[in-house]
């Protein structure tokens, strides 16, 4: 018998203060039966920290290897934005960045393995990386619950997230795949 995927919803109050966006969400996520609740917590701030007109989690979930996990189409249904999370491998990139004008990735993975092939990533250096502490994505997967209300503030390269009613912190830092 397959296992099926667990909901969530979660009432995500953001304050994107480095960009200017404040609103309610109301997410709705599909754990597929692979995925760490670690990959979950990342995919679902990915969706808040990239939020616009248009954004969406991808319908395949997870197991889908032809899309990314969030992105963002225009009105008319042309992918404007290709949302990636966790470790991508530079094939997964190179074909984002063939398929989209904006490429970004969230992750808390160390780089080095993909800088190094990073030379073969069609446009490289547009794309966009912010590294998340990965002690925020544990302590935040430690408090996870299926019904969940949170608030989420980025300021001046820091997360600040209230979850269960207590507030957690770390850093998101802009990163390049580019050796410099």
């Amino acid at each position: 018998m397959a296992l099926t995927a667990t909901m969530y919803r979660w009432q995500m109050n953001l304050s994107d203060v480095d960009r200017g966006v404040y609103t309610t969400l109301d997410l709705r996520l599909a754990q597929h039966p692979s995925e760490s609740l670690r990959y979950l917590v990342t995919r679902a701030l990915a969706y808040c920290l990239s939020y616009e007109d248009g954004i969406a989690f991808s319908k395949g979930g997870i197991s889908s290897t032809d899309e990314p996990p969030v992105s963002v189409h225009d009105p008319t249904g042309l992918l404007t934005a290709w949302i990636d999370v966790g470790a991508p491998t530079a094939e997964r990139l190179h074909k984002a960045a063939k398929a989209a004008p904006k490429v970004v990735l969230f992750t808390s993975s160390d780089l080095v393995a993909l800088r190094r092939e990073a030379t073969g990533i069609h446009r490289v250096e547009t794309i966009e990386v912010f590294r998340i502490e990965q002690r925020l994505i544990d302590e935040i997967a430690e408090r996870v619950e299926r019904n969940l209300s949170l608030e989420l503030t980025r300021s001046d390269g820091h997360l600040y997230v209230t979850v269960a009613g207590q507030t957690l912190s770390g850093s998101i830092e802009p990163q390049s795949l580019v050796e410099r």
